[in-house]
């Protein structure tokens, strides 16, 4: 499909299960070629939504089209143009890779052996194709589930935790290939819960919390909104508490999982932890907020401008809620 061409649609997207909203409202597109994110706490909605896209459950309100076909008039001819996999890959561990990909192939209409051969060839298993699958990897096995996936030529991709379980050269290695399949025209969308990789891999993400999305956007441009946030380490902690508070100056709570610091009790100064505070200051205004606390006889021990991260625009947006 065209650049910037829509390929997937989704409208107020609502699902109601024993008479309780589990997503309120979910609204976003995906255009040809672009890895779209999607991130958000446990409970949050993703899996749900995710379903909903797949045609495994139909949601209440709300409309879903893919290339232009709606997903509720016309499913069959909507999902022709959509690969996923949902968790884990199910394969069959005592036939081959390529046996596998002709059993699924049977399955599908007009799927030749010179597909096959194809996809084996854009995931990299030329040289393991034939070996039983029970000797695979986990990124041997996701890879094959890949391959499976896109058998049918789809032009949506979606892969929900496509890195789980593996190692930090199988995540790099997976971040790579999926960014290749993106530059051939095909759209992939990619739920998550490792915010780095999303951040490497993602040109734009939407971030579900409470069955609904609060923001959508290119990574970098929401990147830009977050505030900017600079650590200070104190010799004497409670007295520059007071002066932050009495400057008014914002102590960011949400910030005491990035610092390690989880102490309950703490009241206004929860989340910062014994000696370090975090603020939000722009870099211009630091020297002078320094040498205010040095003459009020408050040591600091270290200042760090920390750069804003997706990770950082979650925990704000979410106000810290957990995610998986």
């Amino acid at each position: 499909m065209p650049a910037g061409e829509q390929v997937l649609n989704v409208r107020n997207l609502k699902k109601k299960i024993r008479g309780k909203w589990i997503i309120k409202g979910v609204s976003f597109d995906i255009k040809a070629g672009e890895v779209f994110g999607f991130l958000g706490p446990n409970g949050s909605g993703k899996t749900t939504t995710i379903r909903m896209l797949v045609h495994l459950i139909k949601p209440t309100e709300g409309t879903i089209s893919v290339c232009g076909i709606s997903l509720r008039d016309k499913p069959t001819e909507a999902l022709r143009n959509i690969g996923c996999i949902v968790e884990n890959p199910e394969l069959y561990g005592y036939l081959t890779g390529w046996e596998n990909l002709e059993h699924f192939a049977r399955m599908l209409p007009g799927v030749s052996a010179e597909r096959i051969a194809e996809v084996v060839e854009i995931v990299g298993m030329d040289k393991r194709i034939h070996d039983k699958v029970k000797t695979y990897s986990l990124g041997m096995r996701q890879r094959l589930g890949i391959a499976q996936a896109l058998l049918g030529r789809p032009k949506l991709l979606i892969l929900d935790e496509p890195t789980n379980g593996l190692d930090p050269q199988g995540i790099k290695e997976m971040r790579e290939f999926i960014r290749k399949l993106a530059s051939t025209g095909l759209s992939v969308f990619v739920s998550s819960h490792l915010l780095s990789e999303i951040q490497l891999m993602c040109d734009r993400v939407a971030i579900i919390t409470q069955g609904s999305v609060i923001a959508v956007g290119e990574v970098d441009e929401l990147i830009s909104q977050t505030d900017n946030i600079v650590v200070w380490k104190v010799n004497r902690y409670e007295e520059a508490v007071r002066f932050f508070s009495q400057s008014g100056i914002e102590i960011v709570n949400e910030w005491s999982r990035l610092l390690g610091h989880e102490e309950e009790g703490r009241g206004t100064e929860a989340g910062a932890g014994a000696g370090e505070i975090a603020t939000v200051l722009t870099e211009e205004e630091v020297p002078a907020i320094n040498a205010k606390l040095v003459g009020s006889g408050i040591g600091v021990l270290a200042i760090v401008h920390k750069i804003p991260t997706l990770e950082d625009l979650f925990l704000r947006l979410t106000e810290g809620e957990r995610i998986g």
